[in-house]
């Protein structure tokens, strides 16, 4: 009894620091919302079209598939490049905008530039734990705003419902996110934020893989969360500030409804299995748009039905 005391209270800090990844990634995603609009980044023309989740699903269906048959049939580290080059690629356009308020010319472009690529050698040549959650949060921020300012709310609720369904299926009855959270962990890649449990911990001296560990019932020394866990729930905080006049108390709901979500999932992560979580964090997160909507208007609002 004693000994279990102890295993929860050290998990209790690192549960901490990933919940405060949440509100970081989710707060610089609404800071660089306003860059982001007069870049013209947008994703989709028309944030209310119903074909724009569509398309949004099958690039999630296609790079999961390609991820996972490259694993299998291929070379790991062609899917090493390929991510690697989706951060350098993010991490620019994340850092674009920004630079432009501060300096003018071409130097946006050449810092960003510079600053882009330095990031993505450093990924690729030091892989450890800090680095990876850097290009995480950078490039998670980024993809938040992006797609939070290119869909309606209407259209982000029903993608985070079936992506919810989607994520619970495939951690508890294929088993496919497995495997794939097993490769981008091998290869160190910024798909997954990392948390340790221990002060020494190194990613880079992990020799087993995550079904070796459940397989040995080995206590890991890290929490890890997929960064699509952060990202998924985060539209619908870009999503609501962007589409709602007076919308920051409604985006300020939202965070505390994934956390709560989050402390949720938490209860469960922390007997040690893999948990799908998208249910917990996106129900969460909706839950708290609903919730803040009658508390600050009294009723919901931002829901616009064009089709």
């Amino acid at each position: 009894m004693e000994e279990k005391k102890l295993s929860i209270k050290k998990e209790i800090f690192p549960i901490f620091l990933m919940g405060g990844l949440f509100v970081l990634i989710h707060g610089l995603a609404l800071l660089v919302i306003r860059p982001f609009e007069d870049a013209g980044m947008q994703a989709f023309e028309d944030s209310g079209d119903p074909m724009n989740l569509v398309i949004f699903f099958a690039i999630i269906i296609a790079m999961t598939l390609v991820i996972l048959l490259i694993a299998k049939y291929w070379k790991k580290q062609l899917i090493q490049f390929i991510i690697l080059g989706a951060v350098g690629y993010t991490s620019f356009y994340v850092f674009l905008p920004l630079l432009a308020l501060i300096v003018s010319g071409w130097w946006p472009l050449i810092l960003s530039i510079a600053f882009a690529a330095v990031l993505t050698i450093t990924l690729f040549k030091y892989p450890e734990w800090y680095i990876i959650d850097i290009c995480g949060v950078i490039v998670g921020a980024g993809a938040i705003a992006i797609f939070g300012i290119s869909l309606d709310i209407f259209l982000v609720l029903i993608l985070l419902v079936i992506l919810a369904i989607y994520d619970a299926i495939s951690v508890y009855k294929t088993k496919h996110m497995i495997d794939l959270a097993d490769t981008v962990m091998d290869l160190k890649l910024p798909v997954l934020l990392v948390v340790p449990k221990i002060r020494k911990y190194s990613l880079l001296k992990e020799t087993k893989s995550l079904k070796e560990k459940l397989k040995d019932d080995e206590e890991r020394d890290a929490f890890f969360m997929g960064l699509g866990d952060i990202v998924m729930p985060g539209i619908l905080v870009v999503a609501t500030y962007h589409n709602i006049s007076g919308g920051f108390p409604i985006a300020l709901g939202v965070i505390v409804g994934t956390l709560a979500g989050f402390i949720v999932l938490m209860t469960f992560v922390i007997k040690g299995k893999p948990q799908a979580g998208l249910p917990c964090l996106c129900g969460g997160a909706i839950l708290g748009y609903l919730v803040s909507s009658y508390v600050w208007f009294g009723k919901i609002v931002g829901l616009h039905f064009s089709f």
